[in-house]
């Protein structure tokens, strides 16, 4: 519970920032210098180091253009992380970890600072609403709820209110400086569409990645860090918040969420890869190149034709809970009576008959059937109305099953619009280009470390 709920809060943030649309793995990558080029540095083969200097031993705090990074603010980002992991990481991880959320808060002060140096500064109500949205998606309407759950992970709701007060910043900045100096021509659009018309039929693929950048002399410990990330990920913890804090692909700032691209603008090797993948796998390291990337599929789909996924089905929960001091036999006899209760009956209008007999409860809801776990998903689009999934759940969460009692197809899938293809290809261009605007904040920082 404590992993999806920091995940939701991760994911609410990651929607909060500038859209953009799916971007070719190939234009994220950083070139690398190979042997051949020049030594336009003029740096010497045999370089000697006149003082030690070992910035993984720097304190995690600075001063961005007089603006200070506080231990505290680390510490209260890095509770987040901490969280979404199921509450433990490794010394060595949690280093690197405390050492990129270090240059997130960097890159957040600087978009911070951008804004109040154009008079454009976000203002406590504009942060208090958006944080007041992300408590009701999680907790409810009380705000109070997920400041208590904050502060139990170790973190604070003024960390969250810091980040919500850089997207928004930054939102800004792009806004005035970027979008309205991007253009997308018809031609291109009626281009894209035209391309579009011609792949009706093929797969398009929902990646989401990690990137790691690397060298002929940094591959191995880059690997090294990607196997680490990639334990703790097959251990429970979030993909988007390891994507926001490690990729170092455009795509960070959405929890690495790629969108739906066509496998041929993949490298080979992620190509080949998500080919064989089920929507939930996860994959990685895997050397592409100039870097590794962890691939995560969140879904696939067919181009113009309607995924039955998107069906909205009318089901009815019928659930039996467990006292916290059952005994195993016990437990097994409950389930067994609910079982046989279950197979009696005589479709959905018998439910609330048949969960009487045992004490059962009958909750009634319209749901999509992508939003069931993956593991449901296939079992319910099998079923005919009135049929039940086998039972699931545990002692200690109650077991249940899912009856059918509706369904309403999805209709055939239209084609992209011309406008959407415009805003699509528009929001990729702003996107690449808020990069390098963030960039050249960078090289222009005057940052102390302590």
């Amino acid at each position: 519970m404590i992993e999806q709920t920091i995940s939701k809060l991760l994911g609410g943030l990651a929607a909060l920032t500038l859209a953009a649309s799916p971007i070719a793995v190939q234009a994220q990558q950083i070139s690398q210098a190979g042997p051949t080029d020049p030594n336009v540095l003029d740096i010497p083969e045999d370089v000697t180091l006149l003082a030690d200097n070992d910035p993984n031993a720097r304190s995690a705090t600075a001063v961005v253009n007089g603006t200070v990074i506080t231990g505290t603010d680390v510490d209260h980002r890095v509770a987040l992380l901490v969280s979404a992991s199921d509450g433990a990481l490794p010394e060595a991880e949690l280093d690197r970890v405390r050492r990129q959320v270090l240059r997130n808060l960097i890159d957040e002060t600087l978009q911070i600072q951008a804004a109040e140096a154009q008079e454009m500064p976000v203002s406590s109500a504009e942060v208090n609403q958006r944080y007041a949205e992300l408590a009701a998606q999680n907790f409810g309407t009380e705000s109070s709820q997920m400041d208590a759950y904050l502060i139990g992970a170790g973190s604070s709701p003024a960390s969250l209110k810091r980040q919500i007060r850089g997207e928004i910043a930054w939102n800004n900045v792009v806004r005035r400086n970027i979008s309205p100096f991007v253009n997308v021509s018809e031609e291109e659009v009626r281009e894209e569409l035209a391309r579009r018309e011609a792949q009706r039929g093929t797969e398009e693929f929902r990646i989401g990645e990690i990137y790691l950048p690397t060298t002929p002399e940094t591959q191995p410990q880059v690997i090294e860090n990607a196997n680490q990330i990639m334990a703790q990920l097959q251990q429970g913890g979030s993909f988007v918040a390891y994507a926001r804090q490690f990729s170092q692909s455009s795509t960070a700032v959405r929890g690495g969420d790629l969108g739906f691209v066509q496998l041929n603008t993949l490298p080979a090797a992620m190509a080949t890869q998500a080919r064989q993948m089920s929507p939930g796998q996860l994959i990685g390291p895997i050397e592409i190149p100039g870097g590794v990337v962890i691939m995560y599929l969140i879904d696939r789909k067919t181009i113009g034709q309607a995924d039955p996924r998107d069906a909205m089905l009318s089901l009815k929960q019928v659930s039996i809970g467990f006292a916290p001091n059952v005994s195993e036999d016990e437990a097994a006899t409950r389930i067994q009576s609910f079982t046989d209760a279950i197979r009696s009956i005589r479709g959905c209008g018998d439910a609330e008959r048949a969960a009487t007999l045992i004490g059962a409860e009958v909750v009634e809801n319209q749901i999509r059937a992508r939003s069931l776990p993956e593991q449901l998903q296939t079992s319910i689009l099998s079923l005919q109305i009135g049929q039940t999934t086998p039972p699931f759940g545990s002692v200690a969460d109650g077991v249940r099953v899912l009856m059918l009692c509706g369904r309403d197809d999805p209709e055939q899938a239209n084609a992209a619009t011309f406008e959407q293809v415009m805003n699509q290809k528009e929001d990729e261009r702003i996107q690449k280009r808020a990069q390098r605007y963030l960039r050249d904040l960078r090289s222009d920082a005057f940052i102390e470390y302590s």
